[in-house]
């Protein structure tokens, strides 16, 4: 089986890539995509750059054309939810656009015609998730991840994203590997360490931590994949 493992930024996969060491580079679209074996798994690694519409381009090609039939998806967000503190991991058990307003033409928040306001996570992966974090002693929660093409670096603008949809974490690629996944019939996995609290201090914070939550987040989805 091949299974895709994507991240947003090349920080996010380098620990991965490191890893795995040995893999085939390949160039498509603009983006590189790394080949490579994890023992009776091929795997498909890439970083979709920052934003809905590269992580969605990175994703349909994880899938459509290198034929990845699982995506695991590990990076970073800030939190909502004042019970996430820097450097615990959640994982979503669904994810919603905060930035999708058609609300002009009487549909909520998020929402488009065919569409669903939030996306649901693979039940299955996220069950190897709990047995992975009980194996580390990991307190992995779990929660509502909301995406937008905004670093939110604004109070009001994070109190009224909790507000409307429920949300626990932002980030920036989420929901759109969701929707894709979704429409393509392909189990998927978002997990997020927490590197910035998502207030005015979140720039300061997501610089000093993104390297300890990348490589957190890419221990744990590699320890995912001897479960699987």
């Amino acid at each position: 089986m091949k299974i895709a493992i994507m991240g947003a930024m090349q920080e996010e996969i380098e620990p991965l890539l490191a890893k795995i060491g040995e893999y085939e580079k390949v160039r498509y679209a603009k983006n590189d995509y790394y080949l490579a074996k994890y023992k009776n798994f091929e795997l498909v690694i890439a970083y979709s750059k920052i934003g809905k519409v590269f992580a969605t381009l990175t994703a349909t090609t994880m899938i459509e054309k290198f034929g990845a039939k699982k995506l695991l998806f590990s990076g970073v967000a800030g939190a909502i939810n004042p019970e996430l503190k820097i450097g615990d991991l959640i994982a979503a058990t669904q994810l919603c656009q905060h930035d999708l307003d058609i609300t002009a033409f009487g549909h909520p928040y998020g929402y488009v015609p065919e569409g669903a306001v939030c996306i649901k996570s693979d039940t299955n992966l996220r069950k190897i998730a709990k047995t992975v974090a009980d194996e580390k002693s990991i307190a992995l929660k779990e929660g509502t991840i909301a995406t937008g093409d905004q670093f939110v670096a604004d109070v009001a603008r994070k109190e009224w994203i909790e507000k409307t949809f429920d949300a626990d974490a932002l980030e920036m690629e989420g929901a759109s590997v969701a929707v894709v996944c979704d429409s393509l019939d392909v189990p998927f996995f978002i997990l997020r360490a927490i590197s910035d609290s998502a207030d005015m201090d979140a720039g300061f914070n997501f610089d000093t931590f993104l390297e300890s939550s990348a490589k957190q987040s890419a221990d744990f989805i590699i320890s995912m994949l001897d479960h699987m």
